[in-house]
């Protein structure tokens, strides 16, 4: 837990916002799988889920609470052993991931905002190593 708070310290640093506020949550897959049914309409498990507070209606009732991050350390563990990776690295990751959602980055929107989310999400994890 330590890795990821100094990560998540990092990343606010690194994107001018400092003073934000970020929850993270480290789940299972069933609970992350009852979420993704819930939230995306998606009865399976993922990886990580992003819930930002700065969008829609209330959006800007507290500016400094960027919002939610849930992660599925199980589906870590899977995906950092099929990449032969430490599974310190590939939480890391999702955390990058999962925090550009709450900035408002959206793959899914576009091949173009994919290009620039992936394109983003390298150089921060770069940089979080420096």
């Amino acid at each position: 837990m330590a890795g990821i708070r100094a990560s998540l310290r990092k990343l606010l640093s690194l994107t001018g916002q400092r003073n934000a506020e970020v929850s993270v949550l480290l789940v299972g897959d069933t609970a992350m799988r009852s979420l993704n049914r819930h939230y995306r309409g998606k009865d399976r498990t993922t990886d990580v889920l992003s819930f930002p507070l700065r969008e829609g209606r209330f959006g800007r009732i507290q500016p400094q609470v960027l919002g939610d991050i849930v992660l599925s350390l199980p589906a870590a563990r899977r995906q950092a052993k099929a990449a032969g990776e430490p599974c310190q690295r590939e939480i890391e990751r999702l955390l990058v991931h999962g925090y550009l959602h709450l900035l408002g980055y959206d793959h899914e929107r576009s091949r173009a905002e994919a290009r620039r989310m992936d394109g983003r999400e390298r150089r921060l994890r770069e940089a979080l190593h420096r």
